[in-house]
C-alpha cells in the first residue's frame, strides 16, 4: 500500500476522531507516532522524538513570539490597560452590530501579518464582547475570519511576499508576461475568491444578514439562557481575575504598547522585535507609576508566557504531523489521484481543492503552496490552464488551509485569544467555511471556462 495512501488515512482518522471527541491532541500524537511506524520501522521511536526536536528548531521563532504575546497581555491585563481600551471602545461598541462590525475594521487595519492581526485584536476585544454579552465563539470566528482572508488580499503582508516570490520563480509566470512576483501578485488578487467570499460572510454576519448556523447558533442561545459567554469547557482558558471589575483602567496603557507593537513590526517587518519593544514599553509605563511592582513584573511575563503552552503544545503536535506526512509523499499522492481529471479548464478549480484538502489536513499552507506551485504550473502550463488562475487557485487554498484546519496555527491562535477551546471555536465556524469554500469552487469553475 502506497505510504501517501496511509498518510491520508492517517490524517482523516485524525480528523475525524477529533471532531467526534473534541479532543484533538491524541489523535495527533498518535497519528503521528503510526506515520513513523511505517517511515521508519523498528526505529521509529527514535526517529519521531528527533523530529519533535527538529520540529522546535525550525519553529523557535513561533513558540517564543506567542509565548512573549501572552506575556505582553498578561501584562496589560494586570494593568487593567485592557480594561481602559474596553471601557472606551464600549461606548461606541453599543450593540452586536457595531461590536462584531469594529472588530472587522480592526482586522482590516492590522494586515501587515495574520499573527499580529489575531493576537493583538483578541487583547483589544475580549472585554467588549463580554460586556455585550456576545459569545466568545463569534469572537473567534471574526478573529480567524480576517486573519490570513485579509493580509492575503492586500500586497503589502507577510503572505503577499511569500506568494510573489514563489510565484516569480515558475516559468510559466515568467512566460505569461510578468516581470515580478509582485505584479503576478496583484493579477491575481481579484480571483483569489475564498478570501473575498469568507469575508462577504463575516460582513454578513456582523450585520445580523448571515443567520446564526449550527454550533455558532447554540453558542448565542447557551448566552441567551445562562449568561455565560463561553461553555464550561473554555473555563481553564480564562483567568476570572482579569475578567471581572477594571473600571479603573487607563486607555493609554493599552494604547501605548499595543501603537510600539503595530508600528515596529509594520517598520521592521519583525514580530519578535515588535513584541520585545511592546513588553519593554510596559516596563518604562508601568513600573514608575507603581501600577506593578517591581518584584512582580517578571513574574507576570513568565505566567503569560505559561498561560500559552496549550496551544504551543498543540502548534508543536501540528507541525509534527506535518513533517510526518510529508515524508510519507501525501502531497504527490493527492495530485497523482488528480492528474487524470486535469483538463484546462478545470484545472483551476482542481488545484483550488487540491492546495485546500492539502493544507487543511497538513495544517501546512505556506509549505504546501510551496510544494505544490512547481508541480501545478507546469501541468497547466501543459495544458493551457490560466497562470493567474492558478496563482489565485493556490492562494486561496492557503488562506482555506489557515482559516479552516483546525489545528494550524492561526485556528489555534485565535480560539487561544478568544479564550476559548480550540474544537469549540472549529466546529462554530465551520458551517461558514462551508459556504465560502463551496461558492469558491463555484467561481473557479465558472472562471476556468470564461478565461
Amino acid at each position: 500500500m502506497s505510504q501517501g495512501l496511509i498518510a491520508l488515512i492517517i490524517i482523516l482518522v485524525v480528523i475525524v476522531g477529533a471532531v467526534l471527541t473534541h479532543r484533538c491532541e491524541e489523535f495527533m500524537i498518535a497519528g503521528s507516532l503510526i506515520g513513523a511506524i511505517f517511515v521508519y520501522g523498528g526505529s521509529f521511536l527514535t526517529e519521531w522524538c528527533n523530529l519533535i526536536q527538529e520540529t522546535i528548531t525550525d519553529n523557535v521563532w513561533i513558540f517564543v513570539v506567542c509565548g512573549l504575546f501572552g506575556s505582553l497581555i498578561a501584562l496589560l491585563q494586570t494593568a487593567k490597560g485592557s480594561f481602559g481600551f474596553s471601557r472606551v471602545v464600549s461606548k461606541y461598541c453599543n450593540t452586536e452590530r457595531k461590536t462584531l462590525l469594529t472588530t472587522f475594521v480592526l482586522g482590516v487595519l492590522i494586515f501587515v501579518d495574520d499573527y499580529l492581526n489575531v493576537l493583538s485584536i483578541g487583547a483589544c476585544m475580549k472585554g467588549v464582547y463580554d460586556k455585550r454579552k456576545i459569545p466568545r465563539e463569534s469572537l473567534a470566528f471574526m478573529l480567524d475570519a480576517t486573519g490570513a482572508p485579509v493580509c492575503v488580499l492586500l500586497p503589502f503582508s507577510t503572505w503577499a511576499v511569500f506568494y510573489a516570490s514563489l510565484f516569480i520563480e515558475q516559468q510559466s509566470v515568467l512566460d505569461y508576461g510578468f516581470t515580478s512576483g509582485f505584479q503576478a501578485y496583484i493579477s491575481a488578487i481579484p480571483f483569489c475568491f475564498y478570501p473575498i467570499l469568507i469575508l462577504i460572510v463575516v460582513v454578513l454576519f456582523s450585520l445580523g444578514i448571515m443567520p446564526k448556523l449550527g454550533t455558532m447558533k447554540k453558542a448565542y442561545q447557551r448566552v441567551e439562557e445562562t449568561g455565560k459567554v463561553y461553555s464550561d469547557a473554555s473555563r481553564k482558558f480564562n483567568h476570572e481575575e482579569f475578567l471581572e471589575g477594571g473600571e479603573d483602567g487607563n486607555i493609554w496603557d493599552f494604547i501605548l504598547p499595543m501603537g510600539v507593537l503595530v508600528a515596529v513590526a509594520i517598520v521592521t517587518g519583525d514580530l519578535l522585535v515588535a513584541v520585545v519593544l511592546a513588553i519593554a514599553c510596559c516596563m518604562i509605563l508601568f513600573l514608575p507609576r507603581k501600577i506593578i511592582p517591581g518584584s512582580d513584573f517578571f513574574g507576570i511575563i513568565v505566567k503569560g508566557f505559561g498561560d500559552m503552552l496549550p496551544t504551543l503544545f498543540l502548534l508543536l503536535l501540528a507541525f509534527l504531523l506535518e513533517k510526518v506526512t510529508e515524508q510519507m509523499a501525501l502531497t504527490e499522492f493527492v495530485i497523482e489521484i488528480a492528474e487524470p481529471l486535469l483538463t484546462g479548464s478545470l484545472f483551476p478549480m482542481i488545484t483550488f481543492i487540491i492546495v485546500a484538502a492539502l493544507c487543511f489536513a497538513t495544517g501546512s499552507f505556506w509549505g504546501m503552496s510551496a510544494v505544490v506551485a512547481p508541480i501545478v504550473f507546469p501541468l497547466g502550463a501543459a495544458i493551457s490552464a490560466n497562470p493567474v488562475l492558478i496563482m489565485a487557485a493556490i492562494i486561496s487554498g492557503g488562506a482555506f488551509g489557515s482559516h479552516a484546519c483546525f489545528y494550524c496555527d492561526a485556528t489555534l491562535l485565535s480560539s487561544s485569544s478568544a479564550g476559548i477551546d480550540n474544537m469549540e471555536h472549529a466546529m462554530s465556524q465551520l458551517p461558514y467555511v462551508a459556504i465560502a469554500a463551496g461558492l469558491s469552487v463555484i467561481c473557479f469553475l465558472i472562471c476556468g471556462f470564461v478565461f
